[in-house]
């Protein structure tokens, strides 16, 4: 979070947008509240540090290979940068799968309430299909 902040305070607010999917979604989320750029949330993860909890210990990254322990004190972390109730509801698209298998989209339709937001019938939380979205996106970040 700090390399990011520190990047992000390299231009003005106005002139960034991020995109995050699932634990990206949430930083970027914790990011849009604190320095008030835009953000496109991919099927956000809302409260990692719960959903997280069952993975503690020994794990893998899956793209590469390297090993970790995830801890308590990561959760706690996690839980430092958690946004209950968003302020900033004019800098954030929502798009979410209702296929997602991982999380919720119903969860993510309440948490961004007031945001702007498109809910794609189907897919998956790896949503293959997020390319079709890209005109959306880009005109977001405008």
């Amino acid at each position: 979070m700090a390399l990011l902040e520190r990047e992000i305070a390299r231009v003005p607010a106005a002139e960034v947008t991020l995109v995050g999917s699932s634990l990206g979604g949430f930083y970027a989320t914790a990011l849009t509240e604190k320095s008030g750029v835009r953000s496109v949330l991919v099927n956000p993860a809302i409260t990692p540090q719960e959903g997280l909890r069952a993975y503690l210990g020994p794990q893998k990254n899956l793209y590469s290979g390297e090993e970790y322990v995830l801890t308590e004190e990561h959760l706690a972390q996690l839980a430092g940068l958690n946004v209950p109730k968003l302020a900033r509801l004019g800098r954030y698209l929502l798009i979410h799968t209702t296929g997602d298998e991982l999380l919720d989209w119903r969860i993510a339709v309440d948490h961004y309430r007031g945001c702007r937001q498109v809910i794609v019938q189907g897919c998956d939380h790896g949503f293959r299909e997020f390319g079709n979205y890209l005109d959306i996106v880009l005109e977001f970040a405008k």
